[in-house]
């Protein structure tokens, strides 16, 4: 008999923009799988403090107190340039440093074991992706390799590049990046009280902490998933909800007492978390307070906030909202009558207003919340997950999916049009071909600019990259010809091939090593980095453990000193080299409290020989059950 290797399932994660998500096929049925700290949503959040990394929970948790070295919204900078307006604007707002980097990426700058290290979006995305795998292996007690990433319906070429970058840099082998919208009509699609019965048109609204999407999709039987169109914002969110709370509260201060905190970072931190924390509560409630001590300048802050003004603040992101859903349904053409369940996921969609907008908007419709809004995008991406690693399991079988390109394909022409080869809400995965001709007589060359976007000029539109076809025969001006080939996977990622037609050269526009995107020796070299800092985090904890062994000893061995009589029992010169070891340890440990593991560990195996007898006199009248 030979042995194999057993190797964990594929899993799912729903990587979002505050929370993130990890789910698997487990015991017949797919697992929400908690994290350490026992929840099932961990926040998309990284920190560095002094020595230690921290990614989750503990991030998120010392933020107000270490606003320039914690890390979040990531998802809204990877993929995107340093110069885009929508950077610009949030850099803003955000209390880490951005700064642009190399081909106008922007990097983000933190302070870790006193030095300055700047990271990538996709680097931080990594690390979160990293404690996604980290969850599911301590769960499924296997190294886990395969998984099914989501992202945002709307996310351009460039972010799905990217964000399969962050899933390689993490470890993981991702086999397949989902829309988020479609992921959630999985879940539902499968969920035993669906009641799917013959084919029904179905809406995901998917307002999240960061990003909104909205697809129209039909089911059919609960297994076929058609998605129909798509549309969306990659940067509205939760996250901006809580920013007008911000601001309003800088604005308030400003009034109440002639003083700028905006300049206050750590502030503005515990006021963003507090804003967070309030804007739950009027979900549930119509009135609650922020109430902050000594926020700035030694000013106490305290204001009332209504549901009624939280809706005032951000009344037109949710008209945004509600316009994208009629832009939707006019690319599907479809009337909102025939939409039969309308499904909301995010938790952004437990605003009482949106609701009452959306259901107002689909004529009194009852609004499906039978799927677990934070949970639904990364229970179907692991259905997904299930079914590609081989699982036999006849549900999962018969799930087959047609997604669509939220935005439209093409290449700019002369006079800076921008010519789309792949219009938006077309089926994929698909490949397009489009005839060009030589825009001038004995033209050679064309450069070759692929745009992505809906705008007629192309320069307004988001660039993928460009590349050059030379050797084109000379000719007059229309006469050349050269094909130009757009073919999308599974995943949306998009490679464009161009060929001249009387020679039958070829070019090819590869995105992933192309205009910024991160080169494969890059990749290589940010893999090298997560694997330092894991071992620098176990390093931590392992000293971390050891500081805290040594700690527990001579708390033990000068509670025994003073809970028995020892004197009675122990030698006195012996109870003096005890009682001076005990002190010269207390005293070392607090002037070396950055001491290695090693010297950690000496110091508690020495303070244990020399108080070997009072701790074995201890033991055995405990075991005696006697007092002297």
């Amino acid at each position: 008999m030979t042995g194999g290797v057993s190797h964990a399932p594929a899993i799912g994660i729903d990587l979002g923009t505050t929370y993130s998500c990890v789910a698997v096929w487990k015991h017949d049925r797919i697992e929400i799988i908690p994290n350490d700290q026992g929840n099932r949503t961990t926040p998309s959040c990284v920190a560095f403090a002094d020595a230690e990394r921290l990614i989750g929970d503990g991030a998120k948790n010392q933020a107000p107190m270490n606003p320039a070295n914690t890390i979040f919204d990531a998802k809204r900078l990877i993929g995107r340039r340093f110069s885009d307006p929508k950077v610009q604007d949030d850099m803003k707002l955000w209390p880490f440093m951005v700064t642009e980097g190399p081909g106008d990426t922007p990097k983000i700058f933190v302070t870790y074991n006193g030095q300055e290290k700047e990271f990538l979006a996709e680097e931080i995305s990594a690390m979160i992706l990293g404690k996604m795998k980290e969850t599911a292996e301590a769960y499924l007690e296997k190294n886990v390799k395969d998984a099914v990433i989501t992202v945002p319906a709307y996310f351009n070429d460039s972010q799905r590049q990217a964000t399969k970058d962050a899933g390689t840099i993490a470890g993981l082998n991702v086999i397949r990046m989902i829309n988020e919208p479609t992921a959630a009509a999985i879940a539902y699609g499968l969920d035993k009280n669906s009641d799917i019965v013959g084919k029904i048109n179905v809406l995901v609204f998917d307002l999240g902490g960061g990003t909104f999407d909205v697809s129209l999709m039909t089911i059919e039987e609960g297994s076929i998933f058609e998605v129909k169109a798509v549309g969306g914002d990659t940067h509205l969110g939760g996250g901006d909800f809580d920013n007008r709370m911000v601001d309003h509260c800088v604005l308030e201060f400003k009034r109440r007492w002639n003083k700028d905190l905006s300049g206050n970072q750590r502030a503005l931190g515990r006021l963003r978390f507090a804003c967070e924390k309030a804007k739950r509560i009027l979900s549930c409630t119509t009135r609650t307070s922020i109430e902050l001590d000594c926020l700035h300048e030694g000013i106490d802050f305290s204001l009332k906030f209504t549901r009624a003004k939280f809706e005032e603040l951000n009344m037109d992101s949710f008209n945004k909202c509600i316009t994208t859903v009629d832009t939707c349904l006019s690319d599907a053409k479809m009337e909102k009558s025939c939409v039969d369940k309308v499904i909301l996921v995010g938790g952004s969609t437990r605003i009482p207003k949106v609701q009452y907008m959306l259901q107002d908007f689909f004529d009194g419709k009852e609004l499906c919340k039978s799927v677990n809004a934070d949970e639904a995008v990364a229970y179907g991406a692991a259905v997904l997950a299930s079914k590609l690693s081989g699982n036999t399991d006849n549900s999962f079988q018969d799930v087959i999916l047609h997604d669509v390109t939220p935005l439209s394909l093409g290449v700019q022409i002369r006079g800076n049009v921008f010519d789309i080869v792949i219009p938006r809400n077309t089926r994929i995965p698909t490949s397009k071909t489009k005839n060009y001709v030589t825009s001038f007589d004995n033209q050679t060359v064309v450069d070759v600019k692929v745009y992505q976007g809906e705008r007629s000029r192309s320069i307004d539109n988001h660039l993928l990259g460009e590349f050059r076809i030379s050797g084109i025969p000379p000719a007059p001006k229309g006469v050349s010809k050269n094909i130009k080939c757009f073919e999308i996977d599974a995943n949306g990622i998009l490679t464009v091939t161009a060929v001249i037609v009387s020679t039958g050269k070829m070019e090819k526009l590869v995105i992933s090593n192309e205009n910024g995107r991160l080169t494969k020796e890059e990749i290589e070299k940010m893999i090298s980095d997560a694997e330092r800092y894991k071992r620098e985090d176990q390093e931590f904890k392992k000293k971390a453990d050891a500081y805290n062994a040594l700690e527990d000893c001579l708390y033990k061995v000068t509670n025994k000193i003073e809970e028995y009589n020892i004197k009675k029992s122990v030698h006195p010169v012996i109870l003096k080299e005890m009682k001076k070891a005990i002190a010269e340890t207390t005293e070392w440990l607090e002037d070396n409290q950055a001491a290695p593991f090693a010297e950690l560990h000496l110091k508690k195996v020495h303070l244990e020989y020399v108080c070997k007898p009072l701790l074995w006199v201890s033991d055995q009248l405990s075991s005696l059950n006697i007092g002297i």
